[in-house]
Order: C-alpha cells, then structure tokens, then sequence
C-alpha cells in the first residue's frame, strides 16, 4: 500500500486523529497564551507563561505628541474652562495637553478671574474638610482653592476646587512651578499672539565699549612706548592712563542714580485697573510700586486681558506677547419701570431694552491703545523686563486675596 495511503487510513480512526492533534499541540512554543483547532473557538491555556512583549508599531502622531511634551518650554498658563469642565495647559509653542474636570459646585462656586500658583505640596490634606487628601496640591489662592488630584464624576462636584485626573495632575505638577499663570474663566478661552507698540520692550543694557576701547589704546601705546625711544609715544601712554582709570572706575553707592529700579528675583507682574485707575508693579510676590495712569473715554469697559512675555526676540532687541481675553460684558444701566406698574409704551420698552444691552468692550489691542502710562513707569518696566512677565488688563478692582505672599488676583465675575 502507498505510504500516503497508509496515513489517510490512519488518520480516518477518531482515536487516532485526536491523539495526532494533542501531540501537535504540545510541540507548540511553551510562551503561546492560546491553541486551538482551525476553524474552532480559541481556547485560553492559563497554564502558559504570560507571552514575550512584542515590539509594538509606533504611532508617529503619539510620538509627536511625547516629543511635544518633553520638549515643552514655559512661560506656562493653565487655563480652566468651568463650562466645559475642561482644563487645558498652554506653554511658548501653543497648547500642550488637555483634560477634564470638576469644579465647584454652586453652592460653593469655583471662582471666576486671574490667579497664580502661589505654593506647591505632593501630598497635601485639607485643613477645612476633615483632612480630605488633596494630591499634587497647587494652591491658587490662599482661602482655600487649588488644583490638585481628584474624583471626577462628570460634573461638578467640589467645594471651589479644581480636580484633576491622577496622571495630568502627576504631569502638570512635574511641569509648572509656583508663580505659573492660572486663568478660571466660563466658556474657553486660549492665548493669541500679539504685536502691539504699546507693548512693553526690553531696555538695552548700557553699552560699555568705551573702556574696552581706551584699554585697546593704552595697549597700544605701550607696544609703541617698548618699540620706540622715550620721546612722542611716552607721551601719548601717559595721557592715556588717566583717562583708562576713569572709565574703568566703580562710582559709589552714594553717587549711583536714584531711579535705578531694584532688583529682585522672578519676573514682572503688571495690573492696570480701570476702577482704581492705577498701575501696579509686583516681582516675585513683593510691591515694587504703583502709579496713577491715564485711560481715554473712562465709562467704557477695557475687558479683562492677560498678556504674557513669552520669549525675546530679534537678539534680545524685542518681545514676543500672547494674550488671553477673557469673555465679559457689562449692561449700562438698570430698567426703569413705571411706578404703578403699568405697561410700558413701545417707545420706552424699546429704550428699556437699548439700556440693558451689555456694552461692547474693547479688544486687546483695543485695550492698549487707551492707557497711557507714566514715562519713568515705562523706563523702570523696561529695565526689569524678561520672559514670564506679564501685563493685566482688567475693569475690576484687585481683589482682597491679593497679599504679600500672591501675585495679583483679579475676580471676574
């Protein structure tokens, strides 16, 4: 009988058959997580080994986005959009990640405006609910409200916090440090860039070749002097000595400028309100000063406008800015009804609702273009001014959570 022939009987005996197919499944790799029969359900063999990692096929958007991440450069703005429980980290090159959120419930509301982190702590406990556990705590004001990693049930559900998930709380405390820009606003708001002239530039430093150059010409003379006899060239050395002493010279204390700003570690931080009609200057948390200023058509709102230095430019020479415009407006006056309450006339319910329409405020650029600030404020602004300052618009008054210990609050709502 043919030997293929022999084999088909064989395999035509059940007993055979099933025998067969167990000893192929042995002879299978020792790392498979499943056999099984073709053309049949998998079976899982728990008994295995767990199998070898593959190497798996890199997602080139994935890894742009990892890149983005670890090449990520501050300035640094976290942006919270309460109607969206949404909370989104900006830095220089534009948007980095994204996340949702719970904010305060509306008895106990998550406050609307311009914060700053003012203090950090990775495992931080509520000193006002029974000790409640607050991870990766970045606290905004020191009343009680900070970002910081929590439940998230889809809604809101804090008592004024921002919770965070695990993991972007875990990164966004590894990436911002205390000073970093907090904006709470209702809907979505992002920053833009912005050129404008009444943008704050960078003061060059004082140019300090002239002693440079007297120092080159004393070298010079004493080459001349050791080269040649006494006579012209020791001459012009000695003429030149004096002068090289003078320039080179440290003036005392007593006799430097009086206006020279002081400085201070951090950067800039710059309010102008348009109800207390002032500029405020703070560096690192400490009042620099503050002056009256000038705004055109008073009555009307400016907005609430952040501006941020986020990078020097044109070799040091310019500033690039983002701005973020908070969305508000502002109704002229309340309705006036009749004292007897009876139906108004077309004409006056048409007045009435004229007088209730919000006001249209200014955009950024708009904004700028209406202060006018003191001269000496802009010359000590310019001296101190490097990346991470920033410039607040706003019509609204500081807020009391302003301290010694915050950069400026603004409340918005």
């Amino acid at each position: 009988m043919p030997r293929s022939a022999s084999i088909k009987r064989l395999l035509s005996q059940p007993a055979l058959a099933a025998g067969l197919v167990l000893l192929l499944a042995s002879a299978a790799p020792a790392a498979a997580d499943f056999f099984g029969i073709p053309d049949q359900p998998r079976i899982e063999n728990s008994d295995a080994p767990p199998a070898r990692a593959t190497k798996a096929h890199r997602d080139p958007k994935r890894h742009d986005s990892e890149a983005k991440q670890l090449l990520a450069q501050g300035p640094f703005q976290i942006v919270v959009a309460v109607a969206r429980q949404q909370v989104t980290l900006y830095g220089q090159n534009g948007r980095i990640a994204q996340a949702a959120i719970s904010t305060g419930v509306p008895a106990h509301p998550t406050p609307l405006g311009v914060f700053t982190v003012i203090s950090k702590h990775k495992w931080h406990h509520s000193n006002i609910y029974s000790g409640a556990p607050m991870p990766y705590m970045q606290r905004i004001t020191w009343s009680g409200i900070a970002l910081h990693a929590g439940p998230l049930p889809g809604y809101p559900a804090s008592h004024g916090c921002i919770r965070l998930p695990q993991d972007f709380a875990i990164r966004l405390w590894g990436t911002t440090k205390v000073g970093a820009r907090v904006i709470v606003t209702r809907e979505p708001a992002a920053p833009v860039e912005i050129a404008h002239p009444n943008l704050f530039v960078p003061k060059k430093p004082v140019e300090k070749a002239a002693p440079i150059a007297a120092a080159a010409e004393t070298t010079k003379a004493a080459i001349v002097l050791a080269a040649d006899p006494p006579g012209a060239a020791l001459q012009t050395a000695a003429t030149a000595m004096p002068e090289v002493t003078g320039n080179i010279a440290v003036p005392p204390m007593a006799e430097r400028p009086v206006s020279e700003p002081p400085r201070r570690k951090g950067p800039l931080s710059m309010f102008v309100s348009r109800k207390q009609n002032r500029l405020f200057v703070r560096q690192g948390f400490v009042p620099l000063f503050d002056l009256p200023l000038t705004i055109a058509a008073p009555d009307r709102p400016l907005g609430t406008h952040v501006f941020t230095a986020m990078a020097l430019k044109n070799d040091g020479a310019a500033m690039r800015w983002t701005v973020v415009s908070i969305p508000s407006g502002y109704p002229r006056q309340a309705d006036h009804t009749s004292k007897r309450g009876k139906k108004t006339s077309d004409k006056r319910r048409e007045t009435s609702v004229a007088a209730l329409a919000p006001q249209a405020v200014s955009t950024a650029a708009e904004a700028l273009d209406r202060i006018t600030l003191p001269p000496e404020a802009i010359e000590q602004i310019s001296a101190l001014l490097s990346p991470g300052a920033s410039l607040i618009v706003s019509d609204n008054a500081l807020s009391d959570e302003t301290g010694d210990d915050t950069d400026f609050v603004v409340l918005t709502h």
